[in-house]
């Protein structure tokens, strides 16, 4: 068993089913599938949690109901909570707007100032694990790079985060820059880079270096709600990281995660990769 700490969000999802995709101008019929947990802390936390890893979690949510159900959920589904902070704003509930082929649409209020605090002992950590824009996560990622592994999601902006393993996707690189994959990755985070991994759906997988380029295909898998395949696939790459995997290894272990992810009417993996794992 690993010590991992995440830094990400802990979301509440209400999910609107739609009878068509979307176009504009159009009238949509919606099902309410009700509300669900996710966010980052959760679709990438639990399947570490499955996988039998202590997983901490570092995000902020207020003190009212919906916040009180978040932290309930997480905590029965194994992940520590003791580091959340807590606002005075109201904790909103995510729009995930599904298509019936499986891809959706997020729509979200603004997020109020997360702000972090001093740094802990990293040496305490086997992982730390970066998908949010808390202010002081440059910082964090500075003081962990020395002590622990450190994985970083690319952030929508240009912002800088200080890892070893720097992941993104395809369609999120789409028009960013003129440099090469891996002169952008270390652009972002740092001279302490060791792969840049960029998932293309379907087409899997590729890790860059200076020198190489490591490609895995993806696991074929019956779509059904897109939602946390990226998240899934960045666990899967801890685990096989933790495990002493090499790099193409690990990154198989994210396709696969992802696969279980993407069949399932969730955003966090669901039962088919806990059955897997056990």
């Amino acid at each position: 068993m690993s010590n991992i700490l995440l830094l990400a969000n802990l979301n509440c999802d209400r999910v609107l089913q739609l009878d068509k995709p979307l176009v504009m101008g159009g009238r949509h019929h919606y099902q309410d599938s009700g509300r669900r947990l996710g966010g980052g802390g959760a679709n990438t936390g639990l399947g570490l949690v499955w996988a039998g890893h202590h997983v901490a979690l570092v995000s902020q949510v207020g003190r009212d109901e919906t916040a009180d159900w978040l932290l309930a959920e997480a905590s029965l589904q194994g992940l520590d909570c003791h580091l959340l902070q807590r606002n005075d704003v109201a904790t909103p509930e995510l729009l995930l707007i599904m298509t019936p082929d499986g891809e959706r649409t997020i729509i979200r209020p603004q997020r109020p100032t997360f702000e972090l605090g001093k740094p802990p002992n990293f040496a305490k950590w086997d992982a730390l694990y970066i998908n949010s824009s808390a202010v002081g996560a440059e910082c964090w990622a500075e003081a962990a790079l020395n002590e622990t592994l450190v994985i970083a999601q690319l952030a929508k902006d240009e912002r800088v985060r200080p890892c070893h393993i720097l992941i993104s996707s395809k369609s999120d690189m789409a028009g960013r820059t003129l440099l090469s994959a891996w002169e952008y990755g270390q652009k972002i985070a740092g001279n302490q880079l060791r792969y840049f991994i960029i998932t293309d759906g379907d087409n899997g997988a590729t890790a860059y270096t200076a020198y190489e380029q490591f490609h895995i295909p993806a696991v074929k898998a019956d779509v059904i709600d897109t939602t946390g395949a990226g998240d899934a696939f960045a666990s899967g790459v801890i685990n096989g990281l933790l495990h002493n995997a090499f790099i193409t290894e690990a990154m198989k272990q994210g396709a696969q995660w992802a696969s279980f992810a993407v069949s399932t009417q969730s955003s966090i993996p669901g039962e088919a990769l806990k059955a897997y794992l056990e």
